[in-house]
Formats: structure tokens, sequence, C-alpha cells
């Protein structure tokens, strides 16, 4: 095996020095730096996105070129923007709730808790919590919602702050964050240095396996720090004192895991089955070895040509094309693509913190839903793949003009 050239860092988990090349997929603006029609001339900054592979923990990265106070201080992902998202929350906390049997005088912290989106359940049923979210414009969204929040990045000197401050909580909650995070070790030190002695942590996070069986690349970007197994998760909470005693699958995001860590000296939680039949899953994959990842690269180039061949036929034929939804993953598609005016007319977008801005790298400028109904297009191509039973459904009636919804991953359909 020959390691690639352009690899000069070492692994943020273990430190380990040889990595090798799962996908390199160009040069890349933020997917989240949404542009401005005043900046359009002005010069964008790109960055390799070029996800590696640790021979030691197997665990997949990218390098750090952006500090994430540059990228998540002023943010434009909002969580309440997808009713499905919002019904896995809610269906969450009711869950936890029973299960923990959390009340009024239990504890609820929530790491990343942007807009308020899944502790408004646990202030609904009158659990005292607290949400942190560093970026300021969406903690305040939460905060109107009645959701107490500190605006702050989670740390392990934070979390010693803050177990002085509030005590320590029976439940904290990490969704979609831990990806995130560049120094994964010193945020799930501050875990366990702030969970109570027989508290839960759930973290919720797209599934390695998912995304290497169904081309999933578009969930490589440069917010995304990590993307994990559960292979290589086990070894840094082994690391720092936590063991995963349950997990369950979900279908979100394209098929995510939710680990229940507890401290490994905790005898309150007894270790589900689910989690080695899990690992047993990722070893006959061969996530546990240099073969497992090998080939991911041969599969996305094969989705680029596919879709890059129905635009062009679509084109030649004369007809029109919109993209639906400004999502960090479409972001990462159309740059790798090259996918611009020249093939998409605009795209759509629900949350209007969006609309009227433009899309990073491509420039396609972003609408609101209204203005397909007006434009009537030939065909609406899915961004956000992971939601794409609820956007046919939301937007059915393009059939009325022969419309057709398009999606790429995990291969091309057209319907």
């Amino acid at each position: 095996m020959e390691l690639n050239a352009k690899i000069t860092h070492s692994c943020r988990a273990c430190g380990h020095k040889t990595l090798f090349t799962l996908v390199d997929l160009g040069m890349s603006p933020l997917s989240n730096s949404y542009v401005k029609a005043d900046n359009l001339n002005k010069v964008e900054s790109f960055y390799p996105l070029h996800a590696v592979v640790c021979t030691s923990c197997f665990l997949v990265q990218l390098d750090e070129f952006v500090t994430p106070s540059n990228i998540f201080s002023d943010y434009a992902y909002f969580s309440s923007y997808s009713d499905s998202w919002l019904e896995h929350c809610k269906s969450y906390a009711n869950m936890m709730i029973e299960r923990f049997n959390l009340s009024i005088n239990s504890s609820v912290v929530e790491i990343a808790s942007n807009d308020g989106y899944l502790l408004q359940y646990f202030v609904q049923r009158r659990i005292p919590c607290l949400g942190i979210e560093p970026a300021n414009n969406i903690a305040d969204i939460a905060i109107k919602k009645g959701v107490p929040t500190e605006k702050k990045f989670f740390s392990t000197q934070f979390a010693k702050e803050l177990s002085k401050k509030i005590g320590k909580p029976n439940l904290i909650l990490a969704n979609n964050v831990l990806a995130h995070v560049p120094d994964i070790n010193d945020f799930v030190l501050g875990i366990k240095l702030l969970l109570s002695d027989d508290g839960v942590v759930t973290i919720e996070f797209p599934h390695l396996l998912k995304m290497i069986q169904e081309n999933q690349f578009d969930t490589i970007y440069h917010e995304h720090f990590s993307y994990l197994s559960l292979l290589s998760i086990e070894k840094i909470f082994d690391r720092h004192g936590l063991k995963i005693f349950d997990l369950d699958e979900v279908v979100t995001h394209g098929g995510s895991l939710r680990i229940y860590a507890t401290h490994i000296d905790s005898i309150a939680h007894k270790i589900s089955n689910t989690v080695s039949a899990i690992k047993e899953r990722e070893k006959n994959a061969c996530f546990d070895r240099v073969s497992g990842y090998l080939g991911f690269e041969v599969c996305v180039n094969k989705v680029k040509r596919d879709l890059l061949n129905f635009l062009n036929k679509a084109k030649e034929d004369g007809k029109s094309i919109v993209g639906y939804g400004a999502a960090a993953k479409g972001n990462t598609l159309l740059n790798y693509c090259g996918i611009r005016s020249d093939y998409l007319d605009y795209v759509v977008d629900k949350n209007p913190y969006k609309q009227g801005l433009y899309l990073p790298g491509t420039h396609l400028p972003i609408l609101g839903l209204e203005q397909i109904a007006i434009t009537k297009p030939d065909y609406l191509l899915i961004l956000p793949w992971n939601i794409s039973a609820e956007v046919m459904s939301q937007n059915s009636n393009i059939q009325l003009w022969g419309g057709k919804f398009v999606v790429a991953i995990p291969e091309l359909r057209v319907v």
C-alpha cells in the first residue's frame, strides 16, 4: 500500500502518523459559508477536501484548515426546518424520559443544542435542561423559545466550570456534533468530567458503515472533522473511562448510530448484545483493516459521472433543472461535480436565513419554495437526499406540469 504524499498530519484521535486516503474530493469552500450578493465578486477561500484513515484506530478524518470558532460562531444551519427531524427529536425526548425515569428533579444538558429543536420537548415536560450552543444567532432563537442556553464551545475546561455551576446532569445529549470537533479527545473527556456517577450520555452520528456502503460521500465537508464507526469511537471512549452499553440504529442522515454510554465503573446499565452485533458487522466489512476502506473513491467517481451524464442529456434536451435544499451535503456534491448555473437555474430552501444568499463555490442563488410553482422546472434535484421522501411529499404538485424528482445518492434515481 502506497501512502498518499499529501497527508501531513497525525491522527486526531490516537496520534498515529500513518494515514491513507479514503477519498479526495478536491478543493472546496466551507459548505455553510453562504455568500451575500455584495461578495460575489470577492475572493472565496477553498480548502482540500481529502478524507483519510488512520491505520491504527481507523478513524476517518479531515485535516483542520479552519478553526471551529470561524465556522460555527455565526451559523446558517437551523435544525427546526425539517418536519421529519423534529418528529425524530420529539420521539427521542419522550423515550429518554421514560427509559431513564427523568423528572423535575433530573437534569439534562445538550451539547450543540442549536435553536432549541430538541430541548424544547424536555421543557414541555418540565424537566430542567440547559443547552450549550456556540453560534450566537442560533442560541438567541433557542432562548426566545424558553430553552436556557449557554453561548459556549464545549470543552474539558468548560465542563469543569459548568459542573461547579449546575452540578452533574443525569443525561447529556450530543446529536450530530462529535464529528464537528477537531479535538475529539478533549470533547469526550469533558463529557466524562461533567456526567453524574450513573448518568448517561447519548450521541448520534452518521454511521461510517452506511456512508461507505451507500456512497454517501457528500456527508464529507470541512465542518465534519471525523467520520465515525463504532469500532473507532469505542476506542476513544475507553481511553477516557467511558463505556458504550447500548445503541440504536436510526434512519436520520442516511443511517446513524445513537450510542448510550456511562462511566466505565458504573454497574447501573447492562451492556446490550446490540453493541457486539454492530461491531461484528463492522468487522465483517473489514473496518478493522485497511482493505475495508479501499475502493470507496471508485464508487464516488461513478456517482459523479452518472449525475453529470444525466444533467448533460437533460440540458441538451432543453430541460430546466432546479436544486432543492441549500444543504451542506449538497454543496459538497455540487462543488465536487462542478455543477453551477450551466446546469441548475437556482436552488430553493425553506430556511429564510438562507434565502437571498448564494451557495458557496457555485454561487447559485437561494430562493424561496414558491419559486418552484412560478418557473415550473422539469426536474427538481433533491440535494438533501436523506429527507427525499419528505421533499417529494411536500412538492408533489410538480407532477401537475410533468416535473420529476432527481436524487443522486446512493445512485441516480429519477422519479
